[in-house]
């Protein structure tokens, strides 16, 4: 089932658009004023963004993607202030160095710096940490001579 093709309205301007990376996903939202009329066509390489806002000035997006996205585990919603889109990246665990695929940033595209973390350094931190939990355990089974705990005061004494 193809939905139909979302043309470029003649009288549009391009939404801003802040973006940010995550390990599995890609999160845009475009700033719209109370967003209507809202027609969107998620693709593996794009996607269409169409509607109005409040004062029904036009907007049109069509932003090429910087990788393939998967598509039935994506979507779009649409709040007061914004339309958001979170975009499963077929690659996970690959950081986009960029939004769109042409190394030629468009005005409306801004990184949200807010929600933007360096993802690829924390596997390591997230190691030690697992490793200091790791260690902990031990020395409490060490501290305890491996013994089971001692649960007698927890007993259903009627």
């Amino acid at each position: 089932m193809n939905k139909p093709k979302i043309a470029r309205p003649e009288e549009s301007q391009p939404a801003h658009a802040l973006w940010f990376d995550r390990k599995k996903y890609v999160t845009i939202n475009f700033m719209i004023q109370r967003p209507k009329d809202v027609q969107v066509d998620i693709q593996p390489d794009k996607i269409i963004l169409c509607c109005k806002n409040e004062t029904d000035d036009v907007y049109y997006n069509e932003l090429h993607l910087y990788d393939k996205i998967q598509i039935h585990d994506s979507r779009e919603r649409v709040y007061d202030r914004t339309i958001n889109f979170l975009l499963r990246k077929m690659k996970p665990d690959y950081a986009w160095p960029r939004l769109q695929k042409d190394p030629a940033k468009p005005s409306w595209i801004s990184v949200d710096f807010d929600n933007w973390r360096d993802w690829e350094h924390e596997e390591d931190e997230g190691k030690e940490e697992y490793d200091r939990y790791v260690d902990m355990i031990q020395e409490m089974a060490a501290g305890n001579k491996g013994e089971t705990p001692d649960m007698g005061d927890l007993s259903d004494s009627d």
